[in-house]
């Protein structure tokens, strides 16, 4: 298909197939609030119009043009856009929400919904032969609260409280590991029917979907047949199945065949993680690769991308170890790293990988640490970390993990920007931050983490957008509102229209900006008058009003 049709056929897209409702809500009470005057952006990618809007129990209760005395709270919009609140449509804050309850590097940027569970990993269900180990982790990290399934999960939260909303994807590393823990094999036919009834389960609990981490264990040890499996169960229920793909260097492409087989073979919508050519020898696949994803698309396959704007990834190092090392968890790893035989084959292969794929060591800076005694080198590269410590590279790298416990995060420095824009401009394309919600205090505060978790949305506006112009405003508000929102089945969010959940943000499109650098990452966005939550605000005139009316989104109930 010629890339202009393609592209004119995709922008009508997701959001498309939805129609605005008709109805017209009874003003015979004074609504919450009225937004007056506001440059309103729908979210479907129609140009600016000014209006004034009501909202009144949660719900966008009329558009057009009132008076002062209508509502019992009136914003002064002029000079504002306004638009349905941003939808995170990669998100890890399912654990870290009950440390943030305000969400605030997530709210200050106008985020009012986060898609979490991704790379293959979900806080609940917690089940299985890991169950207790599991809740008791929670527990140290300061997680108050107890759950097993989806529903228990949702009734935690809403205890804790949040600011805003979630829809949680299931990981499927999460259910296998419950079920055959780190083990390097094929389920057993039984051992696969027990998985896909817990994601059935938790689908009938209003799961989002599920998720793979196929470069994580077990991810990495599930074949593509399993998968299919539990894609057919997702499709049943309409939801969504997104990856984290086996590969995003060297057979990159070779990754995104196997994810559009998926989709192929069970009809599911397929969400392809954080798209990205990772490392500069791999560069040059990333047109062909949104080439392959265009062309199933065109042939029916229902598959959509993420992504974020930066150049750079993050993750945990052990990821860097050879899979079969990895097998059985850290215990094992441990003591494969014991035999002088073994831990120099891990050490020849985890070079191989680093200088071939990734560019080297120095472009490896760790963020973040799980041992008190190592905390100095937080910001140091591993180029660095091995000349001080003067060891050869690959040595230093596991000589680290073995003194935290194989816990070292770090921010990559990847890809480059002519492929960033290609990405993020593309029709297919949304925004995910692959971050979490997190401040500049408390436990976060002690590490260096990407940017990305204070700054990908403003990034997209006032960077790609203002100053790139990769794409129009309209363009880019879509990309991260009613696009994500059909993409999940979101029937009542991501969009500005009578009858739809009042998730709103007001924003000076001159003034939005990330502050958030690699350097300094625990630096809110700026621009973001105000953000609404179900109709209350949470951000008010740039201050946190400390409200949570947040909640996890149950897609049984259309509270979506």
């Amino acid at each position: 298909m010629k890339r202009r049709a393609f592209i004119k056929n995709s922008l009508l897209g997701l959001a498309a197939t939805t129609a605005f409702p008709s109805r017209i809500f009874s003003q015979s009470r004074k609504a919450d609030i009225l937004i007056r005057g506001a440059s309103v952006l729908d979210g479907l990618g129609n140009p600016a119009f000014g209006t004034d809007v009501l909202v009144r129990d949660g719900l966008i209760m009329e558009i057009g043009h009132f008076k002062k005395s209508v509502a019992r709270k009136v914003i002064d919009a002029r000079g504002l856009y306004l638009a349905p609140g941003f939808i995170d449509m990669h998100s890890h804050s399912d654990d870290d929400i009950f440390l943030y309850p305000h969400a605030e590097s997530k709210i200050y940027q106008g985020v009012t919904t986060e898609v979490t569970g991704n790379c293959g990993y979900s806080a609940a269900p917690v089940r299985g032969r890991d169950a207790g180990a599991r809740m008791d982790s929670f527990h140290e990290d300061g997680i108050t609260g107890t759950w097993s399934d989806v529903a228990s999960y949702r009734a935690a939260l809403k205890k804790n409280g949040m600011a805003l909303n979630q829809a949680l994807l299931v990981g499927q590393g999460t259910l296998r590991k419950s079920i055959a823990g780190l083990e390097d094999r094929p389920l057993t036919p039984t051992e696969l029917e027990e998985e896909k009834t817990a994601l059935e389960q938790a689908l009938t609990q209003g799961a989002a979907g599920f998720s793979t981490g196929l470069e994580y264990t077990p991810g990495t040890f599930t074949p593509t047949s399993e998968l299919i499996e539990l894609a057919r169960v997702a499709a049943r229920y309409d939801r969504l199945y997104a990856t984290h793909m086996r590969d995003e260097e060297q057979m990159l492409l070779a990754a995104i065949s196997e994810a559009l087989t998926i989709g192929r073979e069970s009809g599911v919508r397929v969400q392809i993680s954080h798209l990205k050519a990772n490392g500069k020898a791999n560069w040059s696949k990333q047109i062909d690769a949104l080439n392959m994803i265009e062309q199933a698309h065109a042939d029916g396959v229902r598959v959509w991308i993420d992504a974020y704007p930066y150049t750079a990834y993050s993750t945990s190092l052990v990821a860097f170890l050879p899979a079969w090392s990895r097998e059985g968890g850290n215990g094992a790893l441990r003591e494969r790293l014991q035999s002088t035989e073994t831990r120099e084959k891990i050490l020849r292969e985890l070079d191989a990988k680093v200088r071939g794929d990734l560019g080297g060591y120095d472009l490896i800076v760790i963020s973040s640490t799980g041992n008190k005694a190592v905390k100095d080198i937080i910001g140091l590269s591993m180029k660095e970390i091995a000349a001080r410590e003067q060891m050869a590279e690959n040595e230093a790298l596991i000589d680290l993990l073995e003194k935290d416990n194989f816990s070292t995060g770090f921010v990559g420095h990847g890809m480059s920007p002519e492929n960033v824009e290609m990405v993020l401009a593309h029709p297919l394309t949304m925004i995910g931050s692959d971050g979490v919600t997190q401040a500049p205090y408390g436990p976060a505060a002690k590490d260096r983490p990407h940017p990305r978790s204070y700054g990908t949305f403003a990034r997209v506006l006032g960077y790609y957008c203002r100053e790139r112009m990769i794409f129009d405003l309209p363009t880019a508000v879509k990309k991260m509102t009613s696009m994500p929102a059909a993409q999940l089945g979101l029937k009542k969010r991501g969009r500005i229209a009578r009858g739809m959940r009042a998730d709103l943000v007001l924003f000076d499109f001159d003034k939005v900006t990330d502050k958030a650098t690699f350097g300094k990452p625990h630096q809110y966005a700026e621009g973001f008058e105000y953000v609404i939550v179900n109709g209350k605000a949470v951000v008010e005139k740039n201050v946190l009003t400390r409200a949570l009316p947040g909640r996890l989104l149950n897609l049984n109930r259309q509270e979506g």
